[in-house]
């Protein structure tokens, strides 16, 4: 597998860029997804999406259903295709350390 080096950290990444260990997350790999996403800055929103989504996986070992997202967050799907422009999928879990989902996210 590929190897990410970022300000002095290394992640291990499958073939699409996402996290093999989620315990190997770390606060320089949002910035480092954050930057290849094209998002300026994470706003509190975008935290508060993030942290849902490691809550989740923590306690579920998968990522969460989109409507489960919206509905926990608030936000519309819209609204969080504006935080994440490649998606809840691809952009928000990949931020958030998860392994690539399988299923609809």
């Amino acid at each position: 597998m590929a190897q990410v080096e970022y300000e002095g950290k290394s992640f291990e990444v499958d073939e699409d860029g996402f996290l093999l260990k989620f315990e190997d997350w770390a606060p320089e790999w949002v910035d480092y997804v954050k930057d290849s996403e094209g998002i300026k800055e994470i706003s509190d929103e975008h935290q508060k999406v993030l942290d849902f989504l490691q809550d989740y996986y923590k306690k579920n070992g998968i990522a969460p259903m989109v409507r489960i997202l919206s509905k926990v967050t608030g936000y519309k799907l819209k609204h969080i295709y504006e935080l994440f422009p490649s998606g809840p999928g691809k952009g928000a879990c990949k931020m958030a350390g998860l392994p690539k989902p399988t299923g609809c996210v």
